[in-house]
């Protein structure tokens, strides 16, 4: 008996320290997959705020609130169970659908900058014509939200099953269920501190220290340079993940030629130059920048042909 225990000691230490095994590969592939979405999560950060514009200080949060529980429903209830069906039964149309939505980043991100060279702007919330109630106005913000952010959280799991495509279809669960978590919190907390910053620069701004009053003066009247920043920072990441993406889908699916071309001359430029890995790394993005503009152009061209 005293044998058995022992045993049974062992089987469960054994089993725990499969499980921790276990644990530590998916916290790394689940950092690994959601780094890889960083320009989808910019432009989410980027997005959302413009949502509770208009709207009074005092629903600001609890609507943030509402959209990032609309954006778990997305994600754990339509996107993973989808994501595991497409792993099991269609591992090919991985790649081909994670290139149409790099696609449609590249598209998003030269839609901006075209705008920009053009001079409009379309940074401001839509005017909802017909609201004069305000929980209906609010409704129909956070069901554009919701809408957009499954878009985005699309894209978002696409490039996280992507990165362990390979692995179980239990690993593969766990990881897409610990990015889109850690993720909505990570984008949604963001959005609330940027929405409530000009709340908290006033009222720091009234407090008695001169410091702090200048500390909130100066949180107040940063807030429009932070959103262009946060813009422009969004679109930049949306192009240089969106042409990464299909550069790497190309090569994986037999057109190696130009990701063989950054990946040489990023080597050449990393053994050339001081500090060679970061400007390596800036190479690789800006080049993967430069095709996302290229083929966002020309999507966003034939959709305006299309249209008009």
């Amino acid at each position: 008996m005293p044998g058995g225990l022992v045993a049974l000691l062992d089987d469960v230490a054994g089993l725990t320290k499969l499980a921790a095994a276990s644990l530590d590969d998916v916290g790394a592939a689940a950092g690994k997959a959601g780094s890889k979405a960083l320009g989808v999560v910019v432009d989410d950060a980027a997005v959302t705020p413009r949502y509770v514009t208009g709207l009074t200080p005092q629903r600001e949060l609890p609507i943030i609130g509402k959209i990032a529980l609309g954006s778990v429903r997305n994600k754990l209830l339509i996107l993973l169970p989808a994501a595991l069906l497409l792993s099991a039964f269609a591992p090919w149309a991985i790649t081909p659908l994670l290139m149409l939505g790099g696609a449609f980043l590249c598209f998003e991100g030269a839609e901006k900058v075209l705008g920009a060279i053009k001079g409009e702007h379309h940074d401001a919330a839509p005017v909802e014509e017909g609201f004069v109630d305000a929980s209906a106005l609010e409704k129909a913000k956070v069901g554009d939200a919701v809408r957009t952010d499954l878009i985005l959280s699309a894209e978002i799991m696409a490039i996280a099953l992507a990165d362990v495509a390979e692995s179980s279809i239990l690993t593969q669960a766990l990881v897409l269920v610990v990015v889109g978590l850690a993720i909505t919190v990570g984008v949604y907390g963001v959005v609330g501190l940027i929405v409530k910053l000009d709340d908290i620069g006033l009222h720091l701004a009234q407090l008695s220290s001169s410091g702090v009053r200048a500390l909130g003066r100066g949180m107040v009247k940063s807030m429009p340079v932070i959103m262009r920043v946060l813009s422009v920072v969004g679109t930049a990441a949306m192009l240089w993940v969106g042409g990464g993406i299909l550069l790497h889908g190309a090569e994986v699916l037999g057109f190696a030629a130009p990701a063989e071309f950054v990946h040489h001359l990023a080597e050449a430029v990393h053994h050339a130059v001081p500090l060679g890995g970061v400007v390596a790394w800036f190479l690789t993005a800006l080049l993967s920048g430069v095709l996302g503009v290229a083929v966002g152009a020309i999507i966003a061209t034939a959709v305006h042909k299309i249209r008009h």
